[in-house]
This record gives structure tokens, C-alpha cells and sequence, in this order.
């Protein structure tokens, strides 16, 4: 994801959201911070490439579709999903979070030398500063939603969930399917079916890129808020 093109859709998500773009940007300086002078190895998520990779979402469906994991799969777990992922017996390739659900989960991976691809925003500088020093920065890779910098990356993404999904193009999957996602989930608070709405809406530009289907997104389309991103 280039952030000139990335730019103009983040801005939308700081002006409906009300966060703060310098916030971002400090708790970006401070991840790098605690992870340098280590760099995440790239070249470890060449497991991606040319794939059919499983995003698993943290949703009350997640238990129902989890038959719909192959062994073969490659998978790739959001937040809470690798809890579940986990207790089923299914190995996750690398997990997504910005550490407000379960660190001791990450803690957990990063022991099995499991890549974590951790989240830094406005509002988790302090699990920043908690989680972070304790990971072997080998198995950390840092992203931000802000410009990318030396040692903190940003494929693209908003949520835990598609965030999954933007890495996992970027690393060159062939195929991308989604178990566990839950849009209309009536449980969750009003900021997160806001969050949800727009991980519609991000899903949506990326697989207009990608020139793909994705089935998560099927009877969506025609009501999707087309209006802040780069697509026709």
C-alpha cells in the first residue's frame, strides 16, 4: 500500500472518529523506539505468497466456521480469533492486534517464534509500554495507521480483521477467504459497528484491487459507502 493512496482514506477515518493524527504518530515513534534497533524480517512472511490464506475474524461465527479451515491452510488470526484458533488446535501463521484483548495470547505466540503484527494508535501507547518490551522484536512487526517509517510499517487496514487482510495481499496471497466476521453482530458497542462498517468499506476497496470476490462481502455491496475511497 502506497500511503499517498492510503492517505486521503485515513484522513476520513481520523475526521469521523475524532482521533488525533499527531497521537498516531507519537505512539508510531514510540514502538520503533522500543523495538530498535531490531527490524522485523520481511522475508518470514513469504509463507503468504501465492496462497489461498485464511482471515479469521473475532466474531461469534468464528466456532461455527472453523471446518472450514483446512490443514493445509494458511491462516492468519485477528485479535480474539486466535484464542479460539488456538484451543481448536488450528496453528495460526501470524496474528493481528493492537494488544487491547489479550496479551498474554500474544505473549504466548511470540514464545513459539509466531510473527505478531502489532497494531501502534493514539489510544495504546501505555500497552505499548506494558506488552512490548517483553517480545523478542525478531518476532514483532510493528504498523501504524499513520506514514510508515523506518522499523513500522502500514499496509493499509483499520481494523484488527482487515488489516489481516491488506497484509496478506501485500505479502502476495493468491486467494483471500474470511471465517469469523460478524458485521451485524447486535452485541457490540456503537463505535465498534462503526469500526465494522468500515472494515465493509476497506474490504470493499481491496478487493477492487485485487480484482477479487470476496464472499464475506456478498448481498453488502450495493449498500456500501463508496464515497471516501479511490475506487468507481
Amino acid at each position: 500500500m502506497n500511503f499517498a493512496e492510503w492517505e486521503p482514506v485515513y484522513e476520513e477515518i481520523l475526521a469521523e472518529f475524532g482521533f488525533s493524527r499527531a497521537a498516531d504518530e507519537a505512539a508510531r515513534e514510540e514502538i520503533a523506539a522500543l523495538l530498535s534497533p531490531h527490524a522485523f524480517d520481511r522475508d518470514r512472511l513469504r509463507v503468504l505468497a501465492d496462497e489461498e490464506v485464511v482471515v479469521a475474524g473475532a466474531g461469534p461465527s468464528l466456532p461455527d466456521d472453523l471446518d472450514r479451515i483446512g490443514k493445509q491452510d494458511v491462516v492468519i488470526g485477528a485479535s480474539t480469533a486466535v484464542d479460539t484458533l488456538l484451543d481448536a488446535g488450528i496453528d495460526v501463521e501470524l496474528m493481528t492486534t493492537d494488544l487491547d484483548k489479550n496479551p498474554a495470547t500474544v505473549r504466548r505466540l511470540v514464545e513459539r517464534g509466531v510473527p505478531i503484527a502489532i497494531h501502534a494508535h493514539g489510544d495504546n501507547r501505555a500497552l505499548l509500554r506494558e506488552v512490548v518490551p517483553d517480545l523478542p522484536p525478531r518476532n514483532v512487526l510493528a504498523t501504524t495507521q499513520a506514514a510508515p517509517r523506518v522499523g513500522v510499517e502500514n499496509y493499509g487496514g483499520f481494523t484488527d480483521g482487515d488489516r489481516a487482510a491488506f497484509l496478506a495481499d501485500e505479502f502476495g496471497a493468491r486467494e483471500l477467504r474470511f471465517v469469523g466476521w460478524d458485521f451485524d453482530d447486535s452485541t457490540v458497542s456503537p463505535i465498534k459497528r462503526r469500526k465494522l462498517a468500515w472494515a465493509v468499506r476497506l474490504l470493499y476497496w481491496l478487493e477492487t484491487r485485487r480484482e477479487e470476490a470476496f464472499d464475506v462481502l456478498e448481498n453488502r455491496r450495493n449498500g456500501i459507502d463508496r464515497s471516501a475511497l479511490p475506487v468507481e
